[in-house]
């Protein structure tokens, strides 16, 4: 039995490096670009009427920004269209507001097409992509910026979904997790639709930036944390 496409779009305001990733992606086996875009607010009126399984974003373009638009993305659909941010601008502020907006990956245009072509892959199927450089930042950022209170967030997870956020914010991959916790991927899958629905977050690299926010997880301690929280 054949497996569908990934189904994929394109934003980005400069119309050379546009056609550089729509004809890299196109000549991809398994990936089809459904369209293009020159500004995020053209990418969000692509999305509502394409559907796209995930979309390439520029972090800066005219008018509304990829940032933004990402934003608008995730939740217009539901985290069912998943978006790459690309950029030349490897800055903290851009990485961190990005993950914020429920992207679910970062990737710098000096990336080869090797780079480009997995990590689209990798977020259709619904994990995360971060370089390990950015990571290691971002998690230096989240020490510095201390623990908040989630108590009465997390303590509406089940034991099982709290065990699934730890792995999440560990850096597993689904087939990870469900190989580490004895699960099935798609009981993997229901679990974390659980605990992004209680959380009301929209991405897994939201969850990600939660559990170490509220301290779940620790940076260099990723084992780190409370099993529960009390009430």
């Amino acid at each position: 039995m054949e497996t569908a496409d990934t189904t994929v779009l394109v934003a980005d305001d400069q119309a050379m490096i546009r056609a550089g990733l729509v004809a890299l992606l196109s000549n991809e086996p398994g990936l089809r670009v459904l369209a293009e875009a020159a500004d995020g607010e053209a990418a969000l009126s692509a999305v509502r009427r394409r559907r796209p399984d995930v979309v390439l974003m520029d972090v800066r373009m005219p008018g509304k920004d990829g940032i933004a638009a990402a934003r608008d993305i995730i939740a217009e659909t539901g985290g069912e269209t998943s978006v790459i941010m690309i950029t030349v601008h490897d800055l903290d502020e851009y990485v961190y507001a990005a993950l914020r907006a429920g992207a679910s990956g970062f990737l710098l245009k000096d990336a080869t097409p090797e780079e480009l072509v997995k990590a689209v892959h990798t977020v259709a199927a619904g994990d995360a992509l971060l370089s390990p450089r950015v990571t290691k930042r971002l998690l230096r950022r989240f020490a510095a910026l201390g623990v908040r209170d989630a108590r009465s967030e997390l303590s509406a997870l089940t034991e099982r979904e709290l065990d699934v956020l730890l792995e999440v914010a560990r850096g597993g991959s689904n087939a990870e997790i469900a190989r580490n916790l004895g699960l099935a991927e798609l009981t993997v899958k229901s679990h974390l639709y659980h605990v992004m629905q209680k959380l009301h977050l929209s991405s897994r690299t939201q969850l990600v930036i939660m559990a170490y926010e509220t301290g779940l997880v620790c940076p260099g301690q990723p084992n780190v944390g409370p099993r529960r929280a009390s009430a």
